[in-house]
């Protein structure tokens, strides 16, 4: 992203802020793993969102129509001694070169300024709860200026939720952000058919996931938008199965779930196949009901459909395969209804993407369900996960499937970013037959 795009984005805000306001919006924190070793740092979604600037220790600030400049900056002052042990820092200069900021000032000043900022502002745009630590001194600060009323000082009235106009933002993606995603989508699904072509009986679950990783760093996507799921056999039928450390049979099934994150922009998907190559009857039955669902859920994602139509269309297509093989009984309308299907498929089919792999964005609008609109990402990611119990037939145990896509909503329809990742059966087996 460039720094026109960040500009757009805070001028946005600012258009909605209006007047004799302000916001406030803190960096994440680093966070250590063990000891004296931290996690790789990650810039606060929103923070990026609006600055592109990843340096912990910092916080932005945007005050509409400030004669000085409305974007603000704080961070840490350039430092040659620690910057040879930590890397460069963009400091003061840097803030305002490099990341657009109007004034930039060290954040260890912001005792000194913030308040000064605050006072004789009607509206404070802030959220409290995201960065507990900083709550303290924000409370603070107001506090302060509320205590010196007498003195002919005036204080914030009203505190809105930054988090939910930002959230508003960040739900309909820009081309440069759906660039990102597309790499991101792009790469994954790569990742996805070297998941494929390296798999054979006997590997390790963590193998598989070291491929994975490789094509994700080898395409400049350094990070995994989230753990990678590799589950094989009864494994496929754990949700959030992050263990990766099992060995993987002839005749199982592997489900992966894995997506990179490129430029800050998350990539979801999930691909089911066989680990000697080779659907079993059974698996393949159960797979063709999953994929049927996923087509069918794809084509009610478009603009005009409201959010859950996507998943009504891919209960009802699993509900009638469950039905047609018998792991289900009874009448298609009143299994429905009282969602008997839920045994086997007990998660909803997509939420949002973006920044965020769980993306923000509300899926509802005044009770009713938020209709589909042009921008948009979504999943698309039906699946059954048929465990062991006593009234089910065991060739059906333990088969796991899950297939998930990226899909983004079009003026015209939608625009499945991860279609370059393998689903059809004969699709699959054609590509394991040639490792």
């Amino acid at each position: 992203m460039n720094k026109q795009e960040f500009a757009k984005r805070r001028q946005r805000l600012i258009d909605i802020m209006g007047e004799n306001s302000i916001a406030v919006l803190p960096n994440a924190k680093v966070s250590p793993r063990n000891r004296d070793v931290d996690y790789i740092f990650r810039s606060d979604s929103n923070f990026h969102y609006l600055s592109g600037f990843d340096e912990p220790e910092s916080l932005l600030v945007i005050v509409p129509g400030r004669p000085h400049g409305e974007y603000l900056l704080f961070c840490r002052e350039r430092d040659l001694d620690k910057e040879i042990w930590n890397g460069y820092r963009a400091g003061q200069e840097g803030a305002i070169e490099k990341y657009g900021a109007d004034d930039s000032y060290p954040f260890s000043d912001l005792n000194d300024i913030l308040p000064g900022l605050l006072e004789g502002k009607e509206k404070v745009f802030y959220t409290m709860g995201n960065v507990p630590s900083f709550d303290h001194r924000m409370v603070g600060w107001l506090n302060h200026l509320r205590n010196a009323s007498r003195q002919g000082i005036s204080s914030p009235n009203e505190m809105v939720e930054l988090d939910h106009v930002l959230n508003e933002l960040r739900l309909f993606k820009s081309s440069s952000e759906i660039k990102a995603m597309r790499h991101a989508a792009e790469t994954s699904a790569q990742a996805h058919i070297r998941a494929m072509k390296f798999t054979k009986p006997g590997k390790w679950e963590y193998q598989v996931e070291a491929e994975i990783i490789h094509e994700f760093m080898k395409n400049d996507c350094r990070s995994p938008a989230y753990p990678s799921i590799v589950g094989g056999g009864e494994n496929g039928c754990i949700l959030h199965y992050i263990e990766n450390n099992h060995r993987l049979k002839n005749n199982d099934l592997l489900l992966i779930d894995a997506g990179a994150e490129h430029d800050y922009y998350a990539a979801d998907i999930t691909r089911t196949f066989p680990v000697n190559g080779k659907f079993t009857t059974c698996q393949k039955t159960l797979y063709n009901i999953v994929l049927d669902a996923q087509k069918t859920a794809i084509a009610e994602v478009k603009p005009g459909n409201h959010w859950n139509q996507p998943h009504e269309a891919a209960v009802r297509v699993l509900t009638e395969g469950l039905l047609k093989i018998g792991l289900l009984k009874g009448k298609l309308e009143t299994l429905i209804k009282n969602e008997k299907y839920r045994d086997f498929y007990m998660h909803r089919t997509g939420h949002w993407l973006g920044m965020d792999v769980h993306d923000v964005g509300d899926y509802k609008v005044g009770g009713e369900w938020r209709l589909l609109e042009p921008g948009m990402v979504l999943t698309v990611e039906p699946g059954l996960y048929i465990r062991d119990p006593k009234n089910i037939p065991k060739k059906w145990h333990f088969i796991g499937i899950r297939i998930e896509d990226d899909v983004l909503v079009t003026k015209t329809g939608n625009d499945v970013l991860s279609k370059s990742a393998p689903k059809e059966v004969e699709e699959i087996e054609a590509l394991m037959a040639t490792q």
